[in-house]
């Protein structure tokens, strides 16, 4: 996130503040679409920016022809426009579990652009993930952040319900 002022967290991540101001009433949410591809590359590269990742050009084409209406029919994403212009996108999985047998939906990316961030488009686009996944009968939306992200953990205290769990990933082969 070059070129803005940011604050460094205690993991040494650099972390853009919450911006102040009244919620934003003239956001919209809606699908992606064909042609946003180079907007969502723009905010997705931001999300990956952050989280100090990157991924091979191949995976951002099929990651978003996935994304689209039509690609894979349990994955998404909706944009947040202001002005017309995307400014927050979200990613979300559908997938079987084991416990429920209406599955369970993996919220797995939420970016807003640092400059809006505290206007209330990060919840609006977690509520329109509540509605597909309410649309699809899937009462269960489950997320991860990372333990340090404030501002982040901020909002999910607001909209949601920390739970005990731990996260682990497989270990090198």
């Amino acid at each position: 996130m070059p070129g803005r002022a940011l604050a460094q967290n205690g993991s040494g991540r650099l972390s853009a503040p919450l911006a102040k101001g009244p919620p934003l009433s003239d956001v919209t949410i809606r699908p992606l679409r064909p042609e946003d591809m180079p907007e969502w590359r723009r905010l997705w590269s931001g999300y990956l920016d952050f989280y100090e990742s990157a991924v091979a050009p191949e995976v951002f084409e099929t990651t978003f022809a996935r994304l689209l209406h039509g690609g894979d029919p349990d994955m998404g994403c909706r944009l947040a426009l202001i002005g017309g212009r995307p400014a927050g996108l979200v990613h979300f999985i559908f997938h079987r579990h084991c416990w429920k047998p209406e599955g369970v939906c993996y919220l797995q990316d939420l970016f807003v652009e640092p400059q809006l961030r505290g206007r209330g488009i990060g919840q609006a686009l977690m509520r329109a993930v509540y509605a597909v996944a309410d649309a699809r009968d899937v009462p269960t939306v489950y997320w991860t952040t990372a333990a340090d992200n404030a501002a982040a953990r901020a909002l999910y205290d607001r909209i949601g319900r920390l739970t005990p769990f731990i996260k682990y990933e497989r270990g090198p082969r």
